[in-house]
């Protein structure tokens, strides 16, 4: 626990302590009732397992599929409106910020011959994904890389990759430097 608020402090420049983490942050919050939400899962109380995601949903405004697989460190910052779908994995050390949704793109057709189907996406290890992105199947997000506010994801991305646009498009190399709301110099 102490190394997960750590992560944030390292991450978020208005992380002064962490009771005030504890206490305040909806993203922590979530990610406490998805770690018993995802125990109740791989036990097979299914029902039980949405109960408490659809209770963390209604508390903090963060859904987080019980089956979906995190990694640790994972930092939702201020999280109104994050979707995590139910076959989305999450690696180490990523930031996701609100509004985001990590989705699928099958229809609602067929919906048995969908169910132990990888539908959603991965998001490898130090990704950051901008608020409003949405990252939509199963594809894979490569380590380091760095989605834009509002991008539209729907194709495999490198490591190490800056991704901007509707659809999304590889504009940099993340080594560079990156703000997640896709302002830069030549912006302002």
């Amino acid at each position: 626990m102490n190394e997960f608020l750590q992560s944030i402090i390292d991450r978020d420049p208005a992380a002064k302590s962490k009771i005030s983490l504890v206490l305040t942050y909806p993203g922590i919050k979530a990610i406490f009732f998805h770690k018993i939400a995802n125990f109740f899962a791989i036990a097979k109380f299914e029902l039980i397992a949405r109960i408490i995601s659809q209770l963390s949903r209604f508390l903090t405004g963060i859904e987080i599929h019980p089956r979906a697989k995190i990694g640790k460190n994972l930092f939702i910052d201020h999280g109104m409106g994050v979707v995590i779908g139910e076959t989305s994995e999450i690696g180490d050390n990523v930031t996701i910020y609100h509004n985001v949704t990590l989705g699928g793109v099958s229809p609602s057709i067929n919906a048995i011959e969908q169910r132990d189907l990888k539908r959603h996406p991965t998001l490898q290890d130090n990704v950051v994904v901008g608020s409003g992105a949405q990252i939509l199947g199963p594809i894979v997000v490569g380590k380091n890389s760095l989605i834009g506010s509002n991008a539209v994801v729907t194709k495999d991305v490198p490591e190490k990759s800056i991704m901007v646009g509707n659809p999304a498009k590889r504009v940099g190399d993340a080594t560079k430097g990156f703000k997640p709301y896709a302002v830069t110099d030549k912006d302002e």
